[in-house]
């Protein structure tokens, strides 16, 4: 298990029963709380450098969500149950409402988690990943449905846990790298991914994707104005999400303030933490004035 004996505040390891599971969670610092949902294939570690940084003014909460990491890895992978999870871990935690900050598939939750239960949220933030409507709209443009052939090869039964964990993973970890500037994964950092995969495998990530190709995100339609104050950074560098997937959001969003950040993959918050945490940090205070 990563020390990360560097960071700003102690880390703290537990685990919560939330939702019929039992959930591993790490938090650190005191403050308001600030809830970090990672993406696909990731798990609490993607959210280092946003604890290091934010340790020392909030209450930081980052768990492995459903199917990750050390959480149970048990169906079903809907988004209804992935919300049910968050809700009850914020119970469980005592927390009444938290920043909200999601990557990937963690923003595709913080989306809905919006939406379905507002009065949870002090913020939104989301990083690189389009509201849900907004990638219905946006997947026959500019050739994104190109871009999002990992998601049908995703609903094949069993082949992509295989493919994923081809060479015991290090050659989905030598994909990370390669998408990325270098140096923003470390040694230390790559160990810690390839110990995560290999200790849960990627079934239950992989489910998430199934879950929502069969049942959808529950949103009517057109879904409801978030109201919470939200901002969506997206690194333009993304080759799997356009930058086009970000343009429209405001259609969605009472108040919406969008940062583009050029040259900055997928990965966003791992790599450009520096600029992530400033926009967060800027985010957060509006609130707080």
């Amino acid at each position: 298990m990563p020390t990360m004996a560097g960071m700003a505040g102690e880390l703290r390891h537990r685990f919560i029963e939330t939702n019929g599971i039992r959930m591993h969670v790490v938090e650190c610092g005191d403050g308001q709380p600030v809830l970090f949902l990672h993406g696909f294939p990731e798990f609490w570690y993607s959210w280092r450098h946003q604890l290091d940084f934010f340790g020392g003014s909030y209450h930081c909460i980052a768990p492995d969500l459903r199917g990750y990491n050390e959480t149970d890895a048990v169906p079903p992978y809907d988004v209804g149950t992935l919300v049910a999870d968050v809700t009850g871990l914020l119970d469980a935690l005592g927390v009444e409402r938290a920043h909200v900050v999601g990557h990937d598939w963690g923003g595709a939750l913080a989306w809905v988690l919006a939406t379905k239960a507002p009065e949870r949220l002090l913020t939104l933030s989301v990083l690189n990943c389009p509201h849900p409507a907004r990638f219905r709209r946006g997947l026959w443009q500019h050739g994104q449905w190109l871009r999002s052939w990992y998601i049908a090869f995703f609903q094949l039964p069993w082949l992509p846990e295989r493919v994923l964990a081809m060479d015991r993973y290090r050659r989905l970890a030598r994909m990370l790298i390669r998408d990325v500037r270098p140096g923003t994964f470390t040694r230390e950092d790559v160990k810690a991914y390839l110990e995560a995969w290999r200790r849960r495998g990627l079934r239950g990530g992989i489910e998430w994707y199934r879950a929502a190709a069969r049942k959808g995100f529950g949103l009517p339609e057109p879904p409801p104005l978030i109201q919470v104050p939200t901002l969506l950074i997206w690194g333009e560098d993304d080759i799997a999400l356009g930058r086009h997937l970000a343009l429209g959001t405001e259609e969605y969003v009472k108040d919406l303030t969008v940062r583009f950040l050029p040259g900055v993959s997928h990965w966003v918050q791992q790599e450009a933490p520096a600029e992530v945490n400033a926009a967060l940090a800027e985010h957060f205070r509006r609130v707080e004035r």
